[in-house]
């Protein structure tokens, strides 16, 4: 039977490879602001106009560039008929998913190694 080896821990493994930055929640926000936008075949300017926001900015959201207030989030959620809630959760879902695989990667190349 083969011996077990322990691997040593460091304080702060590598979440991603250097070339794989962790994506922002703001990015995968505006991931899912366009996706749900594009799934009711609306137009910037439509979908803008129901929040209130101008297509400029919701497209810059959109864009992950960004950060904007739970306010504007629920604006633009509400325009696609989407609860803050939802988006919330669907975007840390998403994060815990990202980081799951990066973290099974990380292992996989240390085994590699």
């Amino acid at each position: 039977m083969a011996e077990i080896i322990a691997f040593p821990r460091t304080p702060n493994p590598p979440r991603r490879r250097q070339n794989e930055p962790e994506p922002l929640w703001r990015q995968l926000l505006g991931d899912q602001l366009r996706r749900l936008r594009h799934e009711r075949e609306e137009t910037l300017t439509e979908t803008a106009e129901k929040a209130g926001v101008s297509p400029q900015y919701l497209s810059e959201v959109e864009r992950g560039l960004k950060e904007p207030s739970s306010e504007m989030i629920a604006a633009i959620g509400g325009a696609l008929d989407v609860t803050l809630v939802d988006l919330t959760s669907n975007v840390a879902e998403e994060l815990r998913a990202a980081s799951a695989l990066a973290s099974a990667a990380v292992g996989v190349f240390a085994l590699a190694a």
